[in-house]
């Protein structure tokens, strides 16, 4: 069993997120502030740490740069779990060696997850696996594998509405998400927005051509606070090399995205008003939602940019739906009530 430790000062967060932890059998041991957050990883030397950034005595960063100068704890993988959710304190808590930022309120799957992918990891680099990369001889089996391997990289975070990467720069790396949404976006001839593609956790994207002068071809933008693992094009390329089956298989995933935009464009060209803002809607449930009643949060600039046409038509269109029952519509969540009928809007 895996020994935690737990630094939060408010009581009933430490007491329910300690009960969360233990029925996903952890032992938890659990600290009242960062004074005493310090004193119990010396005295227990768990296997990772989650500590609250805002607290007596010593904060979270306190505890965090006291335990990086301890020869004991210094490769104890460390969590931020706090309600600090501005840029710059997400920054300093990566900045300072964090493993990972969780912002509060979490969700249970989120937390446990962020905790297994560090004990993981842990657990990688003590088997003395000293490769990079997995050697020819273990070839990757499929895309899971491939994602692994970027899983290994160190996250970069990117707030709602920060550029990734920009058209015509030279394309440096290939990307995978880890949580968020990410725009791919250009502009047409009149100036206006196109979105071409989205993608959402566990999609991989950016400029896979093997061509180390060539140059990404459209911007890439976060749609929400998102985190992504990046691989370097020349070692992304080195893993192909090796792992023919994985290449085809990443192919084929990023043909599918070719078809999809293809069919957006006929869309954007040939559909009517109605049916561009219903097939829309549908499109970003399906990339970014794995439910099909759960709420769209998206501005309607972004939904606009996708189907092509003026925000003014597209809000218009959305009240109609609104006022048949397709959809409700709660400030910028959108909610499909009906998508069947949406399905079959010409």
């Amino acid at each position: 069993m895996k020994k935690l430790l737990l630094i939060e000062d408010d009581v009933t967060v430490r007491e329910n997120t300690a009960e969360l932890l233990e029925l996903s059998n952890y032992d938890v041991v659990t600290a009242p502030n960062g004074k005493k957050g310090i004193e119990k990883a010396e005295e227990e030397v768990p296997d990772i740490i989650i500590c609250d950034i805002m607290m007596p005595e010593v904060d979270g960063y306190g505890v965090l740069e006291a335990l990086s100068k301890n020869p004991k704890t210094l490769n104890i993988p460390f969590i931020f779990l706090s309600a600090k959710t501005e840029h710059k304190d997400i920054r300093k808590g990566m900045d300072l060696g964090a493993d990972d930022y969780l912002t509060k309120p979490f969700e249970e799957d989120e937390l446990l997850s962020a905790i297994e992918s560090r004990l993981a990891k842990m657990a990688i680099l003590n088997s003395n696996r000293k490769e990079e990369f997995p050697p020819k001889e273990e070839p990757l089996k499929d895309l899971d594998d491939l994602r692994e391997i970027f899983s290994r990289q160190e996250l970069q975070y990117f707030k709602k509405g920060e550029i990734i990467y920009e058209k015509d720069k030279h394309a440096n790396y290939f990307y995978l998400v880890k949580r968020g949404v990410v725009k791919a976006h250009r502009m047409d001839n009149q100036g206006k927005e196109l979105i071409t593609e989205l993608y959402k956790e566990d999609d991989f994207f950016g400029n896979h051509v093997n061509d180390l002068h060539s140059s990404y071809e459209d911007y890439a933008t976060a749609m929400e606070d998102t985190q992504l693992y990046a691989v370097s094009r020349e070692e992304f390329h080195k893993i192909l090399e090796g792992n023919p089956k994985i290449t085809m298989q990443l192919v084929e995933v990023l043909n599918h995205n070719l078809s999809e935009l293809k069919q957006q464009l006929m869309n954007m060209a040939y559909g009517s008003v109605r049916r561009k803002t219903a097939n829309t809607i549908l499109l970003f449930a399906e990339r970014i939602e794995k439910h099909p009643l759960k709420s769209i949060r998206i501005s309607r600039a972004d939904l606009a940019g996708v189907a092509g046409m003026a925000p003014e038509s597209l809000i218009r269109t959305l009240s109609e739906f609104k006022k048949e029952g397709l959809i409700e519509i709660e400030g910028r969540n959108i909610k499909l009530m009906d998508s069947e009928a949406l399905k079959n809007i010409k």
